[in-house]
């Protein structure tokens, strides 16, 4: 009975087969078209440098090499004669393909091999005493004759490897047929077609076991290459050979000689192709052989027994990694999917914490995993598996698909997939994804009950080891993340005072020097020293306490942040600070420190970007109160006439980037700035072109006095 599941036809359909090399195509279109001359021939076999060195090493063998000096391309074309030129091309390219074939380079092939050049040999013998014009056709196809043996071995090693040895006869198609619903023949047959070989070869191997009485009307071709494989697989079979010899009306007296011949013709082309042959006929060749056919009760009561060792097998293996990392039990996960169900590639989705998406988990096929996510609420066959609690099965070809569905496709590299929900208590906790070919979803649809217990037990280990670590796994990771960007930006914000101290220092020293007052330096310098300090005592604390809002003077600020610039040498000489202030609103709420932060950070980088361009002016403006989105707010603008910020800066502005600075801490000052002004409760802005650079600020207004709704509002459209 046909079973789907060892249909070896769509195992050859997706199969990586070598190709047929170019050269012996090519050479068979000349051999067609009768055109095919020395000249047309030196300059075929001089493209392919294998096929070259060949000929050169046989035409300077001593059976061709006539004097000591070296012969050139077409002196060796020349001795050794159009005939012998096309027997090497042809046998050459031949037995590279064999070659490519997988499994081939760990199977003993002498025997096949030289089956394979004696019926070529023959199959050219034949040809020439009965007038079939096309003797390199017949040989060709004496060579490809049983290639279909290759073809199943590579798709099929595991059930063929046995028989690939087997006797060449009835009993094997039989076998082939019965296993594999496919012949050697036939399998041969299609792959010769594939390659497209214009002529009756694809007849000649498909039919190269038929009985004579079938073949009687055949075209030459089957009928030479059906008496080639008798004489070259079954020469003890006497009854055969005379009904093949008859087949091609050649007398049976002649049939010894021509057996001896090709022996003598085997062996020589074996040494010219660098082929082996020693020890060939002592290979043993047994009788085909097929498995018995088990009782299909036993085997599913088997298959169920089987199933539930593995599954207590699997729940043991998971449980031992409980307390692990979960990266380590995802890995168990996937590992043992693809032993226990031969996926070739193997992916976990799960759901997010809010059950509206499945999100790839860490390692699987792709580096790309972790970030591909599918929307459940979007439908997909994969979000139905996961809806619905069942296993689906989808292929590439089988109907239209979703865009996720082809992207996983993709990744896992194959035509199919398995679509397991991992289902634990009732709750779906995602969907382990299998990739497999299309002629495996036939088995994978039989084992589908072992298939939901696995997924079961490896649902129920993710359960457990997400309850008991994947919390406080990721509160761990939010911490270590906040308290990371808390030291980059202490990091960052300790070199403004430090900077400002070491000029201080460096005007001190020459105020000292000329026993001038120093109390003005002292005292900055003592608050620049207080800020270091609380700017890395900040770090014991990433949050924080919580305290009431309180007003402070915006130009309380802005004066001492130009006073530190003016007197700590900080401005180059071409460089004007100005400040213009509004009298009748100063008063902001939050801490005046965090204000005094973003200044430094902003005239420190409009110094900076002025003193590249030799110099302008620097400007603090409060424009005064503004209502936006029913609030109120100080606005407070720092600008320059610099050159502007390049496009690429200002596609990401306050991101944390790398920029043109030298230093540890690149890109880290606007993103900082954009941080404090968002913790004061104000927004910021950027306008920035040709003629210059401005920061625009929203500090929220003090509320608590009553003198502030007698505060003239300006209303804004945008910061």
């Amino acid at each position: 009975m046909h079973q789907p599941d060892q249909d070896i036809r769509n195992r050859l359909l997706i199969a990586r087969l070598p190709a047929m090399p170019q050269i012996l195509i090519k050479l068979l279109g000349h051999l067609q078209a009768d055109d095919l001359g020395m000249p047309e021939l030196a300059a075929l076999i001089a493209n392919d440098a294998g096929i070259t060195g060949k000929l050169l090493a046989t035409a300077s063998s001593s059976a061709y090499h006539r004097n000591s000096r070296g012969a050139n391309l077409e002196q060796s074309l020349v001795a050794l004669g159009t005939d012998m030129i096309k027997t090497l091309v042809i046998s050459d390219s031949v037995f590279q393909t064999f070659s490519s074939f997988p499994h081939s380079g760990s199977t003993d092939l002498r025997a096949f091999w030289k089956r394979s050049l004696g019926a070529a040999v023959l199959a050219r013998d034949i040809a020439r005493r009965i007038g079939y014009p096309h003797l390199e056709e017949a040989y060709l196809a004496g060579l490809l004759h049983n290639v279909g043996r290759l073809a199943l071995l590579a798709t099929a090693p595991k059930e063929y490897a046995f028989n690939f040895s087997a006797r060449d006869d009835e009993d094997l198609c039989a076998v082939e047929q019965r296993t594999l619903q496919i012949t050697h023949a036939e399998a041969g047959a299609w792959l010769v077609e594939r390659w497209q070989l214009d002529s009756f070869m694809a007849d000649a191997v498909l039919y190269h076991h038929e009985t004579s009485e079938r073949l009687e009307a055949a075209h030459p071709l089957i009928r030479i290459v059906r008496m080639a494989h008798v004489m070259a697989c079954h020469a003890d079979d006497h009854r055969a050979l005379r009904d093949a010899a008859a087949l091609c009306g050649i007398e049976e007296g002649e049939l010894d000689a021509m057996l001896a011949s090709s022996a003598r013709q085997v062996d020589k082309a074996a040494i010219h192709l660098g082929i082996d042959l020693a020890g060939a006929d002592d290979i043993p060749a047994p009788p085909a052989f097929a498995a018995p056919t088990p009782d299909p009760v036993q085997q599913r009561l088997s298959e169920e027994v089987r199933n539930l060792v593995l599954v207590s097998e699997v729940g043991q293996v998971f449980a031992r990694q409980q307390g692990r990392e979960e990266s380590g039990l995802l890995e168990s996960m996937t590992r043992s999917a693809r032993i226990l169900f031969d996926f070739d590639n193997t992916v976990i989705l799960l759901e997010n914490p809010t059950g509206n998406m499945l999100v790839g988990a860490p390692g699987g096929a792709s580096a790309r995993l972790t970030e591909f996510t599918i929307p459940l609420g979007k439908g997909g066959q994969v979000a139905e598996a996961v809806q619905q609690r069942r296993t689906v099965y989808i292929r590439r070809d089988a109907a239209p698909l979703a865009l996720p569905e082809e992207q996983l496709l993709r990744m896992l590299g194959t035509e199919s997939m398995v679509c397991l929900p991992l289902v634990a208590g009732g709750r779906c906790l995602g969907v382990m994804v299998g990739g497999i070919q299309a002629w495996q979803l036939p088995d994978c649809q039989k084992r589908e009950r072992f298939l939901q217990s696995f997924g079961a037990q490896a649902a129920s280990a993710l359960e457990t080891a997400l309850s008991e670590k994947g919390n406080a796994r990721r509160q761990l990771a939010s911490v270590a993340e906040e308290y990371r960007e808390a030291s980059r930006r202490v990091v960052h914000e300790v070199n403004n005072p430090l900077s400002i101290i070491k000029n201080y220092l460096s005007v001190l020293d020459s105020k000292l020097a000329r026993q001038e007052p120093v109390a003005t330096e002292m005292s900055v310098l003592n608050e620049e020293i207080d800020r270091v300090g609380q700017l890395i005592g900040s770090l014991a604390e990433i949050e924080p306490p919580a305290t009431g809002p309180r007003p402070f003077d915006v130009a309380k600020v802005v004066d001492d942040v130009v006073r530190l610039f003016r007197a700590g040498q900080f401005v180059p000489g071409g460089v004007q600070i100005a400040t213009t202030m509004d009298d009748d609103a100063r008063l902001v709420e939050g801490e005046a420190d965090l204000l005094k932060q973003v200044l430094v950070n902003l005239v420190k980088n409009a110094v900076e970007a002025l003193g590249e361009s030799g110099g302008g002016r620097i400007e603090i403006v409060n424009r005064g109160i503004v209502h936006r989105e029913r609030k109120l707010y100080l606005e407070l603008a720092v600008t320059d006439t610099g050159p502007g910020l390049s496009p690429d800066v200002m596609a990401n502005l306050f991101s944390v980037v790398r920029s043109t600075k030298d230093g540890a801490h690149r890109g880290l000052g606007l993103s900082i700035v954009h941080g404090l002004v968002k913790k004061m409760g104000g927004q910021i802005a950027c306008r920035s072109g040709r003629s210059g650079t401005a920061f625009e600020i929203l500090l929220p207004a003090w509320s608590g006095s009553s003198a502030a709704p007698a505060i003239p509002v300006r209303a804004i459209g945008s910061a």
